[in-house]
């Protein structure tokens, strides 16, 4: 167990959002060890970008850990048997994973807890979020309270912090402040059903919210797309 506690547990994603929210805590001084799951998602891209973008920003540790949520499904996401949608949706949209940012946390928490870790990072936004639940600040308050009450890190004082550093901006203001932190956007994938090269299908809601981030941004849109 390292005694630093100037160790970072960042969740990964391989997209737009958790790689500045990587950029970030690098940019702090932290010592970032990122956390990305193969968790049966149907595309496999976001997960293979992971890999690479871990590699060329030279984080302490990357680790991907295997779940079967598409054992349960209940998404787009993980659930061949639900169509993708391709019109915006109102409520909360069938490319929601049934608790997956409580699943990924958890297993944050635990790696947080050998590393003695004090702060996790994730990229949830609530100003550009597609309606999921728990991507919302009340979720992560109320998420790392329970962090402190259930660990043992907690309980010795060593208060635990869910660091949510997107929480309030734009999708264009995200773009932007990892554009000025040298983030290479062009490796990253975001698209709910991108192609075996990665390339974007440009009409899911995640492609839209991407294409409009750019454009707002007044940034060039760095994004391969299906032609």
């Amino acid at each position: 167990m390292t005694n630093s506690t100037n160790n970072a547990v960042i969740l990964l994603s391989g997209g737009l959002d958790s790689v500045t929210a990587l950029a970030m805590a690098q940019a702090q001084g932290f010592n970032c060890y990122v956390l990305s799951f193969d968790y049966g998602q149907l595309s496999q891209t976001e997960l293979n970008a992971a890999k690479k973008i871990a590699s060329q920003m030279g984080v302490k540790e990357h680790k991907i850990v295997r779940l079967h949520l598409e054992d349960f499904g209940g998404s787009a996401l993980t659930d061949s048997n639900i169509d993708m949608p391709e019109e915006e949706e109102e409520g909360i949209p069938v490319t929601y994973v049934p608790a997956r940012n409580t699943v990924f946390m958890s297993l944050a928490l635990a790696w947080a807890e050998v590393l003695r870790a004090q702060h996790i990072f994730i990229g949830v936004n609530a100003v550009d979020y597609s309606g999921y639940p728990d991507c919302r600040p009340e979720y992560i308050a109320a998420f790392e309270k329970m962090a402190n009450l259930a660990t043992a890190t907690g309980v010795n004082g060593e208060l635990l912090k869910i660091e949510t550093p997107l929480i309030d901006l734009t999708k264009a203001e995200i773009i932007q402040a990892g554009t000025a932190l040298g983030v290479d956007y062009s490796m990253t994938v975001s698209c709910y059903q991108s192609d075996a090269d990665g390339r974007a299908c440009r009409v899911c809601d995640s492609c839209r919210l991407r294409a409009k981030g750019f454009a707002d941004a007044g940034l060039e849109d760095p994004t391969r797309y299906v032609e």
